[in-house]
C-alpha cells in the first residue's frame, strides 16, 4: 500500500529520511532557512516545497496520510537564555499556522516533534495550548519523550513527541508505546550488583594516540563554527599529549543518524568557518533519523492495519444489506398475489 507524508518545518529532512526509509512517499515540504532549503533540494529534488507556511493553503499540500513536524522550539527551549516567549514567540508561534492548515486538510495521523521545554513552557499552558487545540480539530493525541541514545546512536537527545489519531483513541497508543517487553538484566543496578559508571565517562578510542571520544555524546545544539564560550553540547575529542577539538560536522550527522555529507550544499561557500556554522546549526536543529524511522514504521503499520480494518467492516456492511434486500425480496413474493 503506498503511504504518504506531507513535511513542515522540514529543516534538512530528518523526519523525511526516516519515513522514506520505512517506505513513505514525501508529498510536499515547506522550510524557510535558505541553507536548509538547499539540502532539501540536493536529496529530493522532484518533490514541490514551499518556503513560508504563513503563505501556505491546504491546497498546496497533497493529500497525504501523514503531517510531519518539528515547529521551531527557540521560543520554547530552556537552553534559550532569559525568559521563554512560548507559543507567543514569533519562531515558535507558528505551531498555529501549522493548526490552521490542519484544520484544513485533516490527515488521518499528524506528528509532532519539539523539545522537552515545550511542557514546561509557560507552567505547561503551552503544552496543553497544543493538545487542546489538536483535541478541537478531532485528533485524539498521544506523547512520549523518546531519547535518541536508545534508537543506535550514540548521543543522549531527548526530545518530545506527539502523536495525532483523527477520530481514534486508541491510534496514539499503539502507535507511540510498544504492548511487549524485552528481557531485562538489573543486576548492575543492585546495591551489590557491579558499580555504575556514567556512559559520558567512558572513553572510547586510542588512549596511547588518540583520538579519544566519550561512550556517549551530550546533546547536539544548533551553534557557531567557532567556540564561544557557551556551548551547550560539550562534545570534544581530546588527545593524549593534550590537545582538544570539536567534533566536525560529518560526526555530528553520524550522531544524528545521517549519511556523511548530508549536509553538505551542493555548492558550498568559500568561507569554511561560514560553511561549518549552517552545518553545526542545522544539524543541531534536526530530527534524529532513527526516532523518525522508529516511529513512521509504527504509523504505517497502524494505517495499513486501521484500512484492513475499515474494509472488512464496509464488506460486512455491503453483505448485511444484501442479506436485508434479498430476505425482504424473499418475504415479498411469498405475500398473495406475487
Amino acid at each position: 500500500m503506498a503511504v504518504t507524508v506531507a513535511s513542515v518545518f522540514s529543516g534538512i529532512g530528518g523526519f523525511d529520511l526516516g519515513f522514506v526509509r520505512a517506505g513513505f512517499r514525501i508529498t510536499v515540504q515547506c522550510e524557510i532557512d535558505p541553507f536548509c532549503i538547499e539540502i532539501l533540494e540536493r536529496h529530493w529534488p522532484e518533490v514541490p516545497r514551499f518556503t513560508d507556511i504563513r503563505e501556505v493553503s491546504h491546497a498546496d499540500i497533497p493529500v497525504s496520510d501523514v503531517w510531519v513536524g518539528g515547529f521551531p522550539c527557540q521560543d520554547t527551549s530552556v537552553a534559550r537564555m532569559g525568559p521563554r516567549a512560548g507559543l507567543k514567540g514569533k519562531r515558535s508561534g507558528l505551531f498555529h499556522e501549522f493548526a490552521r492548515l490542519l484544520g484544513e486538510g485533516r490527515p488521518r495521523v499528524v506528528l509532532i516533534e519539539n523539545v522537552p521545554g515545550l511542557r514546561s513552557s509557560h507552567g505547561g499552558r503551552d503544552f496543553q495550548i497544543v493538545i487542546r487545540t489538536l483535541a478541537k480539530l478531532g485528533y485524539s493525541v498521544g506523547w512520549r519523550v523518546f531519547n535518541s541514545r536508545y534508537f543506535g546512536i550514540p548521543q543522549s537527545r531527548q526530545r518530545v513527541y506527539l502523536v495525532g489519531c483523527r477520530g481514534d483513541w486508541r491510534g496514539p497508543a499503539e502507535i507511540l508505546f510498544e504492548p511487549e517487553r524485552r528481557q531485562g538484566d538489573d543486576a548492575a543496578s543492585r546495591s551489590n550488583g557491579k558499580e555504575i559508571i556514567s556512559p559520558f565517562k567512558k572513553i572510547l578510542g586510542d588512549t596511547r594516540k588518540g583520538p579519544i571520544v566519550a561512550g556517549l555524546a551530550y546533546c547536539l545544539y544548533a551553534c557557531s563554527a567557532r567556540h564561544t564560550g557557551t556551548d551547550w553540547s560539550r562534545n570534544y575529542i581530546t588527545y593524549p599529549d593534550g590537545r582538544v577539538r570539536r567534533l566536525m560536522p560529518v560526526e555530528c550527522e553520524r550522531l544524528q543518524g545521517f549519511p556523511e555529507d548530508w549536509s553538505m550544499p551542493p555548492k558550498p561557500p568559500q568561507d569554511a568557518d561560514k560553511l561549518d556554522t549552517l552545518r553545526y546549526t542545522a544539524l543541531g536543529n534536526a530530527v534524529s533519523v532513527p526516532v523518525a524511522q522508529w516511529l513512521s514504521a509504527r504509523i504505517k503499520r497502524y494505517i495499513t492495519r486501521r484500512s484492513v480494518d475499515q474494509n472488512e467492516a464496509a464488506y460486512k456492511s455491503a453483505r448485511t444489506r444484501t442479506r436485508a434486500v434479498s430476505l425482504g425480496t424473499a418475504a415479498s413474493a411469498a405475500l398473495p398475489g406475487h
